[in-house]
């Protein structure tokens, strides 16, 4: 029989999935076969159809393996499979702190093979058919096992200093966890684009010439001094283009991916690395990085009071209450809090996309540019130029292209 929280989990679980196909099916409905007059001239109608079509497979692609990943979570609870590994994992002998490492790694493994294959089909079905992969079966394999790498050196000690904590230091468990947490966060925001990021990258200076001259002039137009400016390999993977702003003090750098510099002129990159710029001058980094920590606090608050309540184990079917499967049920009954989070923090995104967009054009002398680079980037990424507004503020991080435009436009006038 389900208990309340079985009933909390379970009702949370099924609203997001719909909520989530909802939001799909409006947004295939909202597609329209009429180009929008602003890309008049850049997208013809076959890249545009294109464009559409590319939607639409993902779309279905996704529901496909939303549905499956639904299914396969409900069965294992519901057969007692928590329970079940719960049993495999203690009678392995070892302390509480390795086999709630081993019963959360196996869970994680698993995950990972199941998805594995929607994965590859990803890849190397829909991207390739679309023109967009450049990854390898080598470098797929790689980045696999560099993640994997990466997970034992960095997420078990994270992980055994989390059950630690809550296994040993009493009441005030969370607060000591959030505060060696904090700091491990920001140490890795530290140390991420010197040592983490080159693992799966190339990351190469720019080179001396036209767009490095004019991209640090107009740093120093802007106010911000920048060293760390480098060209990623991004067609490594994709065709598909970008730019990023990343770390802090003297470890900040901004990237390039080589598609981009391939595919826009100098005053478009310009602009495109303004608006990068302007996320740093806007505080949207530290904005992000205190709203993290924040809401990292809460969570273990709120953990260390769930931990104890006999009712959230009862749910999936386990008899013997544990740190590691306290964490993982927890993570479950905390997701309606993390849907309305994902919503505001969306909403917050967007607006500080808009910002961005605002300082890029208040600090270059034309805003064309980048509205030439806005265009220039959807077409050769196939974005959809007509999102429906529901499936936009579940899922968008960045305002559609089109409204951006006409932001950037009515700021002209």
């Amino acid at each position: 029989m389900m208990n309340n929280y079985a009933i909390i989990i379970l009702a949370t679980i099924l609203i997001s999935f719909l909520l989530d196909l909802a939001a799909d099916w409006l947004n295939l409905r909202a597609l329209s076969d009429r180009i929008p007059a602003e890309f008049d001239g850049v997208y013809d109608a076959e890249k545009y159809r294109q464009s559409q079509e590319y939607t639409r497979v993902n779309t279905r692609f996704g529901f496909l393996t939303s549905t499956f990943n639904l299914a396969v979570s409900l069965i294992f609870w519901f057969a007692g499979g928590f329970q079940w590994l719960d049993q495999i994992a203690r009678g392995w002998g070892f302390s509480s702190i390795v086999t709630g490492i081993l019963y959360i790694g196996v869970l994680i493994i698993v995950r990972t093979l199941l998805s594995l294959p929607f994965n590859i089909y990803d890849t190397f079905v829909i991207e390739e058919h679309f023109g967009f992969n450049k990854t390898t079966p080598l470098v797929f394999v790689t980045d696999l096992l560099k993640g994997l790498g990466l997970g034992i050196v960095i997420g078990v000690p994270i992980l055994a200093g989390v059950l630690a904590f809550f296994e040993y230091a009493g009441a005030l468990a969370w607060l000591y966890c959030w505060i060696a947490l904090t700091i491990v966060t920001l140490f890795l925001q530290f140390i991420a684009p010197t040592w983490i990021m080159p693992l799966f990258n190339k990351f190469t200076p720019l080179e001396d010439g036209e767009l490095r001259e004019s991209i640090m002039a107009y740093a120093r137009r802007a106010d911000f001094p920048l060293e760390n400016l480098f060209v990623m390999d991004g067609s490594k993977r994709s065709t598909k283009s970008n730019a990023f702003f990343t770390g802090f003090g003297k470890h900040k750098r901004i990237a390039l991916f080589d598609t981009l510099i391939a595919a826009h002129t100098v005053p478009e990159l310009v602009a495109v690395l303004a608006h990068e710029i302007g996320h740093y001058k806007k505080k949207h980094i530290l904005q992000g990085m205190l709203i993290s920590i924040a809401h990292s606090g809460v969570m273990l608050f709120l953990l260390s009071i769930f931990l104890g309540h006999q009712g959230l184990f009862d749910a999936f079917y386990v008899k013997q209450p544990s740190i590691y499967a306290g964490l993982i049920f927890f993570g479950m009954l905390y997701s309606p809090i993390e849907l309305v989070i994902s919503l505001g923090m969306n909403f917050l995104s967007r607006r500080n996309e808009y910002e961005a967009d605002r300082f890029a054009i208040e600090t270059t002398p034309d805003p064309e540019p980048f509205i030439s680079a806005l265009k220039k980037l959807s077409v050769k990424n196939l974005s959809n130029l007509t999102p429906h507004p529901f499936h936009v503020a579940l899922s968008y991080s960045h305002p559609p292209v089109l409204q951006r435009i006409q932001a950037i436009r009515r700021l002209k006038k």
